[in-house]
């Protein structure tokens, strides 16, 4: 089984401080910004940040439909990592400052892969597509920061 690793980033035109907090409201902006591919989203415990566990489901293509269990934490400034409880997913949610009332949130998202040939297009082709699931995300997240 291989790492497959999707990488997305956006500079929004806000302050880094207020674009972190907004991630990690799960309770109330996080939803908000989920485009179509999720579904069922709920937070279980906590809201806010460390200590949150959320739940939905990600349809990343027509086939295939995901059913996450996430551990949130926040091991640095800046940084959220949800952690799937079904899987091996990792997302780590990064906000760093990009300039005077900017910044730079990096979303990167980790997982061990199928082998075989069944692997070698799921290395290929899912990066890409959750990448596009992110853009939008962060396209919900910008507009939304840069109101």
């Amino acid at each position: 089984m291989a790492q497959v690793e999707a990488t997305t980033e956006r500079v929004v035109a806000a302050n880094a401080e207020n674009v972190f907090d907004a991630l990690a409201d799960y309770s109330g902006t996080r939803g908000k910004l989920l485009p179509e591919h999720f579904s069922e989203y709920e937070v279980r415990e906590g809201g806010d940040g460390e200590g949150t566990l959320v739940h939905w489901k990600l349809q990343a293509t027509s086939k295939r439909v995901r059913d996450c269990l996430l551990e949130v934490s926040e091991p640095t400034d800046g940084e959220l990592v949800e952690r799937d409880r079904n899987s091996s997913m990792v997302t780590t949610w990064r906000v760093t400052p990009a300039g005077e009332g900017s910044c730079r949130v990096v979303v990167t998202t980790t997982w061990k892969g199928a082998g075989g040939i069944g692997g070698f297009f799921e290395k290929t082709f899912a990066p890409k597509g959750l990448g596009r699931i992110y853009d939008a995300i962060l396209a919900n997240l910008a507009a939304e920061m840069e109101k």
